[in-house]
């Protein structure tokens, strides 16, 4: 039986499309981190704006002053999981251009950067 209601489908970039798209230095795209400050003093990919989900009641509000709904969104978090919760809702906010980043700032790690800590 089909569901009355489907979400629409989450796009996902993998994190070796990232860095091809981060070295050819997009000005058109919007990079969304959602870890905590902790989280981020950690391991950090440059040119990323840093919206703490267990910040959201702070800056949920104001999220057109921080971002354009039109731009392509490009949405980091550990592994994925809180990453993709952002990319939902900003796809409610009338964001049409959402992407995941799979496997999160881990996988980045793992297969793109070395240099970038691991937690």
């Amino acid at each position: 039986m089909a569901q009355s209601n489907p979400r629409p489908t989450l796009a996902q970039i993998s994190v070796q499309e990232l860095a091809d798209r981060l070295a050819s230095a997009p000005s058109d795209v919007q990079l969304i981190d959602v870890r905590e400050l902790h989280e981020v003093e950690i391991a950090a990919i440059a040119g990323f704006t840093i919206l703490p989900l267990s910040e959201f009641s702070q800056w949920s509000g104001e999220i057109y002053t921080h971002l354009d709904p039109d731009k392509e969104t490009l949405v980091l978090c550990h592994h994925g999981i809180r990453s993709a919760q952002m990319c939902q809702w900003l796809q409610t906010q009338g964001f049409t251009q959402v992407k995941n980043i799979s496997g999160g700032i881990d996988a980045y790690s793992q297969l793109v950067d070395p240099t970038v800590p691991r937690y």
